[in-house]
């Protein structure tokens, strides 16, 4: 007899052993008791999380002669033939390559034919988004009154496709992603009935890895059975046959990022590489890493069961916390997730990887927020240790330079669209809108090459926003709308600390005072 998947040969028979989705197995269950059954149902969540099985359990104990409970017998002969797959009473069509209209008007004749035997005839439709809309249209008004003895169970991942002139004939049913614990319990409760030796830990992860599926948690318990056939299944072998790697790997990498130990990091990831681990899978692992230290890190106390892992991993998430500041946890997190949704479609995954982790161990290489931030708790560390932060040979000169700088020229001439900008800058800060308005307040006015307009702030946040080429735009357009001409402008940057007036021309005092020798004249 050929091999059946462990996803096929254990999918229940009963309402009973359905899992992780109580809330709609009792309100169905009451409705067959009741004999409240609706026409048309609605089945939504995502994938693996038992929408056909409960649609084909719902469609057996309907027709069931003798239930139990609201739960089919199993035993009639209406429940062997429906479970032998024999049964006229329900059709199972998959709409991905069933979605025509004429597809839909076959259904709408055959409904018209009364069950040959049971009392309901149950159409189940998968993945119905994908009907086309002409089909959907053809389906309207037999999905608002069927005959007495039809029921509709409508299953989708994708609720947001159907039009909502069907959502509104239906009883809608979300089903939850299932958690680790009640998938991991199943997994045990199965292999126990299979007499597979299987490690504890290694279930977990494999519950963690089904991201909430069931079916995709039995198929990959399945792929990892028949890779180490006859032998307990353990945790180093379970993440050998995924793929995936030991969390130690990312405490080792989370200390060589906060020592900015660049080589270090691409070693561990050559390590990672030629034990021929699914890079995808450890951009996504090292995340949710980073995400478990930082509910350690900002959590008191009670977070062990939303972590879900052992106390020895729970004890070493705590001392790698503490050593991290919250702000460089959720900077990590930014980054991985950003990599997360480029790596999936990259054709140089390494590649990739590595730039990120070059970016993690430089701050300076980002001019975000908590790229500043984490740069200026590297000088703070160095200082404490008392390592002196020595200026670049290349950049001394510079300095001597500046140094020795006299006063700025005066300019010749001041160019009109310039000096009308000048003369209107605070009513032009002051229509600007939010954030604009804020990073320009502190701005100062001044001569850029080829006469143009020069706005010059401190190195910081306010610079980095305006050198930005989208807010940059939307500065000149804003200035140029205002005095309804065109207007090039350069933003430049003055270290902290350093004085306007030494290294730049003034606009605003120079106007300012031609204004005032106009008026004395006038007098």
């Amino acid at each position: 007899m050929s091999y059946t998947a462990l996803y096929r040969k254990f999918r229940p028979d009963v309402f009973e052993d359905v899992k992780g989705q109580d809330h709609i197995v009792t309100t169905l269950r009451n409705q067959i008791k009741a004999d409240r059954i609706g026409h048309a149902y609605l089945f939504t969540g995502t994938r693996g999380t038992g929408k056909t099985t409960i649609a084909k359990l719902f469609a057996k104990a309907v027709n069931c002669e003798n239930p139990v409970d609201g739960s089919p017998c199993g035993e009639c002969r209406s429940c062997k033939t429906i479970a032998s797959g024999a049964g006229v009473n329900v059709v199972e069509i998959d709409a991905a390559s069933n979605n025509g209209v004429d597809n839909i008007r076959e259904i709408v004749d055959e409904v018209s034919y009364p069950p040959v035997e049971g009392k309901y005839k149950v159409y189940i439709i998968d993945e119905v988004h994908m009907l086309s809309i002409g089909a959907f249209n053809a389906l309207l008004k037999t999905l608002e009154e069927p005959p007495a003895y039809v029921i509709f169970i409508l299953a989708t991942t994708e609720v947001h496709k159907i039009p909502i002139t069907i959502l509104s004939r239906c009883q809608r049913y979300d089903f939850k992603r299932i958690t680790i614990e009640t998938i991991a319990d199943r997994l045990r409760e199965l292999m126990e009935k299979e007499q597979v030796s299987v490690e504890d830990k290694a279930l977990r992860y494999i519950a963690k890895t089904a991201d909430g599926s069931m079916r995709d948690a039995l198929s990959l318990l399945d792929q990892c059975i028949a890779f180490h056939f006859g032998e307990e299944l353990t945790y180093d072998k379970a993440l050998d046959v995924l793929g995936a790697v030991d969390t130690e790997v990312f405490a080792r990498l989370l200390d060589l990022i906060r020592g900015r130990d660049v080589a270090g990091c691409i070693e561990l990831l050559e390590e990672v590489v030629m034990q021929g681990r699914e890079l995808t899978q450890f951009v996504a692992d090292v995340t949710w890493y980073l995400r478990n230290l930082l509910l350690v890190k900002t959590s008191d106390s009670g977070i062990e069961d939303v972590l879900d892992v052992s106390s020895d991993s729970l004890a070493r998430l705590k001392e790698e916390a503490d050593m991290l500041d919250t702000e460089e946890i959720m900077r990590q997190i930014r980054i991985f997730s950003e990599l997360s949704g480029q790596i999936k479609y990259a054709a140089q995954k390494r590649i990739l990887i590595e730039i990120t982790l070059i970016k993690l161990c430089r701050p300076e290489m980002e001019t975000t927020n908590d790229a500043v931030v984490a740069r200026v708790r590297d000088l703070e560390n160095k200082m404490e240790k008392g390592i002196v932060q020595a200026v670049p040979a290349a950049m001394q000169p510079a300095l001597t330079v500046v140094q020795e700088k006299t006063a700025p020229a005066l300019p010749k001439a001041i160019p009109e669209d310039v000096d009308s900008v000048v003369k209107n800058w605070h009513a032009i800060v002051a229509e600007a809108p939010q954030p604009l308005k804020t990073n320009l307040k502190s701005a100062r006015l001044s001569l850029g090459g080829d006469n143009r307009l020069m706005i010059v702030l401190e190195d910081g946040y306010a610079c980095d926003y305006l050198s930005r080429p989208e807010n940059h735009r939307h500065l000149e357009d804003m200035i140029s709308a205002f005095i309804q001409k065109e207007v090039s402008v350069q933003v430049q940057s003055m270290p902290q600390g350093s004085r306007f007036e030494d290294s730049y021309v003034d606009l605003e005092q120079i106007i300012s005072r031609e204004i005032n020798m106009e008026i004395e004249i006038d007098e």
